[in-house]
């Protein structure tokens, strides 16, 4: 008995911190900014247990029934959290109260489970053994969790399998438990009917979970969801309406086919105006490979480095028809490598110069992100440079968030670069800004741009780097990476727009 309740143990701790791992990544995806979510769905969680454990005192009867009770009760909610909120986020009038009270029940249930244990192994152990037995397990099952969590269970699971999966863990313990002692327990055929019931339940949602996901998308996207992929580090959703294709990550839209040309125009053709040489060219982001598209209509661009994260965006953008078709293949260009790495080591680590640097990362809504806006990101950027190259970074709308977007600036020129702010209209999303910047002076260099673009023309530029007053410069503070002002300003401004 001892050596099965103590492998329930390991099996509970290993899946209380998966349920915490997926509520909090789930709440990354549907809230952003995931240093705030996991701190408060830690806290949550945390108190909870503490619940969870003062509440075991009043357990004084029948512990192995309620002890698997108890694993049945966490198996099934801890099982179906992920499918419940992915379905509830659009309707629910607090999605965050609904976020917390799950998993407040959660680490609720969580906490009672080791306590329980443990007065059902009070007696069969000296107390000082008792307590170094359990919590050994108890820490080992933790360490398993966080490792295989991000390396194997959510790129290869999802978030949805990977709750069903682990609340079957939950209630197989419970009916292990209740099969090899069913004659000390009461109701053990009741409560043999309730885990297999569950079991199904759980084994249901498990291999449903694709259905359920593209139904929580379908109603959140206006446009039927044709591509969705979870990967380590993001959610790949791609929609199709009547008039056109639209990228997400996280929720967060990306681009629209009717107009991202403006968008990326805009963001390459400025700076290869003002490039003196440009033989050799460094994206920085970009994985849809739109920019690369802007680069290679220049025939003096020998090669193109282009650093993105997610080897699943570079792959989908590769190898799907449509989006080849948008991107023009640039991603399989004899003049273009792909390195999937995190741009802030990779930077550190860059030995080789380069002419021209297109800086298009998604929006600092996270620290994760702000990261790549910092004055320590562009310090190590100044090494890949000489004096003469020019650079170019995506920073957000001047409009919603001008704060955020002088803040761009104003960190660029805390690092010693001169810059040329500038914006355009993207009817997707609005008012849009860029910031050039060069270790040098900035003077154009070239006066034409290459034929057949669709909207930008080299007298188009004097006017885009004309700022009205709702837009003009801001006093703040240079985005370093200790604080991260940058983040606070985006999401300030942002979350005021979108209320």
């Amino acid at each position: 008995m001892e050596v099965l309740l103590l492998f329930s143990v390991f099996v509970i701790a290993t899946c209380g911190l998966i349920y915490e791992l997926v509520a909090g990544t789930l709440a990354s995806y549907l809230l952003g900014d995931s240093v705030t979510q996991f701190s408060t769905i830690i806290g949550v969680y945390l108190f909870a247990m503490g619940i969870g454990a003062w509440l075991s005192r009043f357990f004084k009867k029948e512990l192995l029934s309620w002890f698997i009770q108890l694993e049945i009760l966490v198996g099934f909610v801890g099982g179906i959290s992920s499918a419940a909120l992915f379905l509830l986020f659009e309707h629910a009038l607090s999605f965050r109260l609904v976020l917390y009270l799950l998993v407040g029940l959660t680490g609720t249930l969580v906490g009672l489970e080791l306590p329980l244990l443990m007065n059902i192994l009070k007696n069969r152990y000296e107390f000082r053994d008792l307590v170094s037995r359990v919590f050994t397990f108890d820490y080992i099952g933790a360490l398993l969790a966080s490792i295989v969590f991000p390396l194997l269970l959510v790129p290869h699971l999802g978030l949805i399998r990977t709750s069903c999966f682990f609340g079957i863990l939950n209630v197989l313990v419970a009916l292990i438990v209740l099969v090899k002692f069913r004659q000390e327990i009461k109701w053990a055929a009741y409560l043999k009917i309730k885990a297999v019931a569950v079991i199904v339940c759980l084994a249901g949602i498990f291999f449903q979970a694709d259905a359920i996901m593209s139904f929580a998308e379908g109603m959140a996207f206006r446009d039927p969801v044709i591509f969705a992929h979870t990967s380590s580090y993001q959610r790949i959703v791609l929609t199709s309406g009547k008039s056109d294709l639209r990228l997400y990550l996280n929720g967060n839209l990306q681009f629209s086919s009717s107009d991202e040309y403006r968008y990326h125009e805009a963001l390459v053709h400025p700076v290869m105006m003002y490039s003196g040489h440009r033989e050799r060219v460094l994206v920085l982001g970009g994985g849809d490979g739109m920019a690369a598209r802007e680069l290679l209509k220049y025939p003096d661009v020998e090669h193109i480095t282009l650093v993105d994260l997610d080897p699943a965006m570079t792959r989908l953008f590769k190898g799907n028809t449509l989006l080849t078709k948008l991107n023009a293949h640039s991603l399989q260009s004899p003049k273009l490598s792909v390195v999937n790495a995190d741009a802030f080591q990779w930077i550190k680590e860059n030995k080789d110069p380069y002419d021209v640097v297109i800086i298009d990362f998604p929006d600092p809504g996270n620290y994760a992100v702000g990261k790549l806006y910092t004055t320590a990101f562009y310090r190590h950027l100044r090494r890949s440079l000489n004096e003469n190259s020019v650079v170019v970074v995506q920073s957000t709308s001047p409009y919603v968030a001008p704060r955020a977007f002088w803040c761009v600036d104003t960190t660029l020129r805390a690092c010693g670069y001169q810059t040329i702010p500038y914006h355009t209209y993207v009817p997707s999303f609005g008012e849009w800004g860029y910031v050039m910047a060069s270790p040098g002076a900035l003077h154009q260099q070239q006066d034409h741009v290459p034929e057949g673009l669709r909207y930008f023309a080299a007298g188009v530029f004097p006017q885009m780097r004309l700022f009205t007053a709702d837009m003009d410069k801001r006093d703040v503070r240079p985005n370093q990476l200790n604080n991260q002002v940058l983040v606070q300003y985006f999401e300030d401004e942002w979350g005021r727009y979108q209320e």
